[in-house]
């Protein structure tokens, strides 16, 4: 495909694939062993670990920079993920099933963090800076809307089966579906996936690991970077540390301090009025910093994503049963999470990426940020435990303080014009 093919045309589908395995480990993976019986730390802790790939998925990604091409890594990543989670399907029924199945979503992470490098280094190769920030709002949109299809159609999907099927095939069949999915987007992209890159010809392990080192060192060596690592890590704070306890919050019985959710609506929940905002906040956010530029806007994007997170306290302080009040706290939240989202994503690829290694230094800025989403969500379970719902989401207001003030005071070391004035110009 040529690369005037409009980016419409895989933007959505490659980051909807890059969603969707990252959600499914992160979120919906907690629903299923909370409906298994497993307890909520070990799902915080477990689920969280093996999220490592995204943390350190820069050490391998200068190798993929010397071997074949982006659009390749891609669909081999997206068809290897869809195979694992069929895996995952048959292994709930075994004896030691949450051992094996840990086992092999911490694969799926690996394959999931690959396909995240090399998906971004298609979007950063194949589109000018004008066209990433025109198009960033659809790129966090489909991202996130694989949240919102698995935790909400998904969960939904598992809680309709458990009127016919027993809970280990309910979810059997959930991830056969997320499975076949995966292996279609790849299908899809063999001819859909834009290609201008030249297939890498196979270097020594000598070069590898000495770009790697370059590629290491650069990234320390670049103008603000110590700033930029504290302000990538406390952006998302506040969301690493609600994100496994939300699903368990809304599931955990009434008595027990939860909401008495059922997956049925947990997903509709997530899954209507939930997408709708969701979508609208991600494409609004993309439009509105093309128009003001990111410098203008980030400040009120970090405020607009943390500040919703405070509906989960009001949530669990007030246990109000009524579905609109429930539901539209959920829709608040989301709006809020699809809005912010972008201002980071942009920030990392227009601030902390450009440079020689611009495909593994954005790889290495997201493994720092899911560095912080990974080590608060493994100590998120044993917190809320010991402190309660109640005091815990409170506790986790006081936690996106620092985000604020990162955000206020954090230089630019590019420039920053929006569209409007580069065309006055």
């Amino acid at each position: 495909m040529s690369k005037n093919a409009s980016p419409l045309k895989w933007v959505p589908t490659l980051y909807f694939a890059m969603g969707l395995p990252f959600v499914v480990l992160n979120m919906v993976s907690a629903v299923m062993f909370k409906d298994l019986q497993v307890s909520d730390a070990q799902i915080a802790f477990w689920t969280s670990l093996i999220m490592w790939p995204w943390t350190i998925k820069f050490l391998w990604s200068p190798i993929l920079e010397l071997y074949k091409t982006k659009k390749f890594f891609v669909i081999l990543t997206q068809v290897l993920s869809g195979v694992l989670f069929g895996l995952v399907a048959f292994a709930l029924h075994l004896p030691s099933f949450f051992a094996v199945c840990i086992a092999l979503l911490a694969v799926v992470a690996f394959s999931g963090a690959t396909h995240d490098i090399v998906a971004d280094g298609v979007y950063m190769s194949e589109l000018d800076n004008e066209n990433q920030s025109k198009y960033i709002g659809w790129q966090g949109a489909f991202y996130n809307l694989a949240k919102l299809v698995a935790t909400g159609g998904l969960v939904w999907l598992a809680g309709r089966l458990f009127n016919k099927f027993s809970v280990a095939t309910s979810w059997s069949i959930v991830f056969g579906v997320i499975g076949a999915m995966l292996v279609l987007l790849g299908l899809y992209h063999i001819k859909a996936l834009p290609c201008t890159q030249v297939p890498a010809k196979s270097g020594s392990v000598d070069k590898v690991m000495g770009e790697l080192k370059e590629v290491i060192v650069s990234f320390f060596q670049k103008k603000h970077i110590w700033y930029y690592i504290a302000f990538i890590i406390l952006y998302r704070l506040g969301e690493g540390f609600v994100m496994k306890i939300v699903p368990l919050f809304l599931k955990t019985d009434v008595a027990a301090g939860g909401l008495g959710l059922s997956n049925e609506q947990i997903g509709l929940y997530y899954g209507t009025c939930g997408a709708a905002a969701f979508l609208l906040g991600s494409l609004l956010a993309g439009y509105y910093i093309a128009k003001r530029g990111l410098k203008r806007t980030l400040f009120t994007l970090c405020c607009i994503f943390n500040i919703p997170f405070i509906v989960y306290a009001v949530l669990a302080w007030l246990q109000p049963q009524s579905m609109w009040i429930v539901g539209g706290g959920i829709v608040l939240e989301y709006f809020g999470y699809g809005f912010g989202f972008v201002g980071l994503t942009l920030f990392m690829m227009q601030q902390v990426a450009p440079g020689p290694h611009q495909m593994a230094h954005y790889a290495f800025a997201t493994g720092i940020m899911n560095l912080s989403v990974m080590l608060t969500g493994m100590a998120s379970g044993f917190l809320s435990d010991a402190m309660g719902y109640k005091w815990f989401f409170l506790a986790v207001m006081l936690a996106t303080i620092p985000a604020f003030l990162m955000t206020w005071f954090v230089p630019f070391t590019y420039e920053d014009k929006p569209k409007s004035e580069i065309q006055k110009s």
